[in-house]
């Protein structure tokens, strides 16, 4: 059996809303793969809600374990400046690989340079 934590009630409802939030935000941004059609359309909302799903988990971790630990635990930032960092940059390689594929083939709905 798992054994919850010791946390302060003010912070376990911090960390309580944090989570759901994240949780939130993620799932809206996995339903925009089920909504939307093209690939282009497709790409925005999976980078942008797991992004900003990510970060808030990690403020609710953050808040957990430094009221647990009774000192900051600030090893869950470097956790969101790499997803933070890296998935804009897959983002762009993703749709660049895409336009040039598109172009190579002739597909009309790419603008031409």
């Amino acid at each position: 059996m798992i054994q919850s934590p010791d946390l302060p009630l003010w912070a376990a409802i911090i960390v309580g809303i944090f989570v759901l939030l994240g949780a939130s935000i993620t799932l809206i941004g996995a339903l925009g793969l089920i909504r939307l059609n093209s690939f282009y359309e497709r790409v925005h909302p999976p980078t942008l809600g797991p992004t900003l799903g990510t970060i808030c988990i990690l403020v609710a971790s953050i808040t957990c374990f430094s009221t647990l630990q009774s000192r900051p635990i600030v090893h869950e930032l470097l956790i969101g400046l790499f997803v933070t960092m890296t998935t804009p940059v897959t983002l762009m390689l993703l749709a660049r690989a895409a336009v040039y594929r598109d172009r190579k083939e002739g597909s009309p709905d790419v603008p031409q340079e």
